[in-house]
């Protein structure tokens, strides 16, 4: 055995080598393969003010012929916007539903090359893999450099738990560094056991032989779409979301046009167009099939699952990768905003607007999750705060049958009547796959811009202009901003931050001055909810999912903060009573079906009740002090009424979210079974904590010390006779 993994080490050195004598043999230039283009960062800040949804839906409907029609507003479709806006391109884009709504803020969050993809082309010497990398590597500088803001180098924990993985892991990784070149993060390491145990002290210790830590980049993947849709709308182009391509016009076998729709009012009209770009992920065929009924599909769909636990299962400034899990899938463990992810999942899956995580792929999550990490950290299935999934449009091969050896390359197809069809791909590379579309687009339209070649290389993205890693002090001392608010909206919203600030309400305390957080525990305030409106957000879930990141943080949050924003965002969009109803019911479908609400709720209803016959007198006691009237279950009423007489007087806040605990799990009402199932739920793990069963306990306590003072009471009377 031990001969076998000396071989495979051995083998894999000498292809590595052999990989870059190739590498650089293969290009005419060989010293551009190891230092590639220099990223500088450039151009001023647009002092043009951000049209409105109303203003640029007005430009679509005033008859222009556009240069360029992109469909789709995900990374890669604003990336086209960008890119054509940029060059002269008179450019329009329509998106079905909202920035960023489909794969596009449903990633890892990495900006990375592809640590597995360089893998593969070393150990199959396959050059296209290699060209991949190198390229995906590039574009992960581009993006740590152009928007700062909204992306940070991560460490990025490989451990090792076999000696002869250590030269073979480190082999590998110190390739990952050289084919980077001079735009690499930063160098990776070696860490020794003790070590790698003082970084991350969660991990298992057993047979650890120590870690490799190499960098990547990491992204607030929704806000960065936005940011680059914003950059492109202040460069001229018209962008608009919630429009959506009903069918395509040809006039003599060429495109030329499109129907649409606007989805909030339902109004159609034509859009003309010389050329027609389709960016619309796992929707590309559906797009293909308007040009060409015929058409043979190219797109092979695969769900990739993530959920989100408490921060405390990782170091808050480092990731950990799993490169072999038990069926041979890649397992991430990351921290992100204040939480951790961990995903995910390829399994080949339907294309659908409204992708659900399963139970079956979070189990597999947390059972993989829980394979790394010590026996002090419980892996609990009530720690899981939210779960989505996300469809990967990756690009088929017909010779290969499961999605794991599909590489995410991009493809351009421009079909005989002129549709450019840019497939495939992942994140990080967007900017490059952009390029290469409106390049088709140019050629095979014979498009005039005033720039022939690609200006966002270097290119910065909105709010990156002004901003420096000390800005939310200035937030802090000017405006009167807590310290957590200052720092997550300088990272949220770059020097456009104080525009924020300044439409923050007083709080009416002492400290902080502005900024009324819509949650508690998140530092998401008011402002933000009225300068979403401004970014173009038209419904509560753009708001709750895209705008702000709380529906992916912690799907109980993000309902109970729910109420609040829908009254924010129908004092700016003038809601009726009916239409803010509309949205809340909306969002928490939204909440339930897609965020992992309703498969939590489902996974600790299933738990039976593994209760002794004492704990369940004692819960049922409980639940009774509460249920004064013996109505079987407990209400809203019920709640407010048992924490007066406890003379508590709790915050808003927190009678806030006592009460939506009740409103938004159990429809306003529970009953005694749901309460024994949910501390049956608390006690297995399956559900982490519960504010009901806490204050329910605290009435218990309050009960008895009520009885003990009665009781002394009368003791005292009857002495006194």
């Amino acid at each position: 055995m031990s001969r076998r993994r000396l071989l495979a080490g051995g083998c894999a050195g000498v292809a590595g080598a052999a990989l870059t004598v190739w590498a650089l043999a293969a290009d005419e230039s060989p010293v551009a393969w190891y230092k590639a283009p220099t990223v500088s960062a450039k151009t001023e800040r647009k002092k043009r003010p951000l049209p409105s949804r109303a203003e640029q839906v007005a430009s679509l409907q005033a008859g222009h012929v556009y240069d360029v029609l992109i469909v789709g507003g995900g990374a890669t479709g604003v990336g086209c916007a960008l890119d054509a806006t940029t060059r002269g391109l008179r450019t329009a884009l329509v998106e079905a539903d909202d920035f960023a709504s489909g794969t596009s803020s449903r990633s890892t969050k990495l900006i990375h090359g592809g640590v597995r993809y360089l893998q593969k082309a070393i150990m199959q010497l396959d050059y296209e893999q290699y060209k991949m990398v190198k390229e995906a590597l590039h574009e992960r500088a581009n993006m740590l450099e152009v928007a700062p803001h909204l992306t940070r180098p991560l460490p990025i924990l490989l451990p090792v738990y076999k000696w002869w993985q250590v030269p073979y892991f480190w082999f590998g990784i110190k390739m990952y560094d050289f084919v980077a070149g001079d735009r690499n993060v930063k160098s990776s390491y070696y860490l020794s056991k003790k070590n790698t145990l003082e970084l991350f002290p969660m991990l298992k210790s057993d047979n650890l032989c120590g870690g490799i830590v190499y960098y990547d980049g990491q992204q607030d993947d929704a806000r960065m779409n936005l940011a680059i849709a914003l950059t492109a709308a202040r460069h001229g182009a018209t962008v608009a979301n919630h429009v959506a391509v009903l069918k395509l016009y040809k006039t003599a076998g060429r495109l030329s046009g499109a129907r649409v729709k606007d989805e909030l009012t339902g109004k159609e009209w034509d859009v003309q167009a010389k050329c027609i770009i389709n960016a619309t992920g796992p929707f590309t065929d559906t797009l293909r099939k308007m040009d060409d009924p015929s058409c043979r599909e190219i797109c092979c769909p695969s769900s990739g699952v993530h959920i989100v636990l408490p921060g405390y299962y990782s170091p808050e400034h480092m990731g950990l990768l799993d490169p072999a899990t038990s069926d041979g899938r890649v397992i991430f463990f990351l921290p992100w905003l204040k939480g951790t992810i961990a995903g995910t999942t390829d399994l080949p899956c339907q294309v659908t607007h409204h992708p659900r995580p399963t139970e079956d792929e979070i189990q597999f999550i947390l059972t993989e999750v829980k394979n790394y990490l010590n026996p002090d950290v419980e892996v609990r299935r009530g720690d899981v705060l939210s779960a989505w999934s996300g469809i990967r449009p990756l690009v088929s091969d017909p010779n290969k049958a499961d999605t794991q050896s599909l590489a995410r390359n991009h493809v351009v197809h421009v079909s005989p009547a002129g549709l450019v069809t840019i497939a495939g791909g992942k994140w990080t590379t967007y900017r490059a796959m952009a390029a290469e579309a409106v390049d088709a687009a140019v050629q095979s339209a014979g498009l005039q811009p005033l720039h022939r070649d690609c200006q966002t290389d270097g290119f910065l993205i909105e709010g990156a202009h002004g901003w420096t890693p000390t800005m939310y002090i200035r937030l802090v001392q000017d405006f009167g901003l807590e310290m957590e608010v200052a720092q997550h909206l300088a990272k949220s919203y770059g020097d456009r931050a104080f525009a924020v600030a300044k439409m923050a309400a007083m709080t009416g305390k002492r400290w902080p001055i502005i900024g009324k957080k819509m949650h508690p525990e998140f530092p998401y305030i008011d402002a933000e909810i009225r300068y979403g409106v401004r970014e173009y957000a038209c419904t509560a879930v753009d708001m709750i999912a895209r705008r702000l990141r709380l529906a992916f943080l912690n799907v109980q949050a993000a309902a109970e903060a729910l109420p609040a924003i829908a009254d924010i965002m129908a004092e700016e969009l003038r809601w009726s009573d009916a239409e803010k109803k509309r949205q809340i019911k909306a969002a928490g479908d939204f909440l339930a079906n897609e965020m992992g609400q309703m498969v939590n709720r489902a996974s600790r209803d299933k738990i039976p009740i593994n209760l002794s016959k004492d704990e369940i007198q004692t819960y049922i006691k409980r639940f009774q002090i509460i249920d004064v009237d013996r109505k079987g279950f407990v209400s809203i009423n019920d709640i407010r009424r048992s924490l007066k007489s406890m003379g508590l007087k709790p915050s808003n806040e927190e009678i806030s979210a006592i009460l939506s605990e009740i409103d938004v799990t159990y429809n306003g009402q529970m009953e005694i079974q749901d309460y024994l199932q949910m501390m049956s739920a608390v006690k297995s793990g399956h559900v982490a904590y519960s504010r009901f069963a806490r204050m329910a306990e605290m009435e218990e306590e309050h009960h008895e010390q009520e009885k003990l003072k009665k009781k002394i009471s009368v003791e005292r009377s009857g002495g006194g006779l």
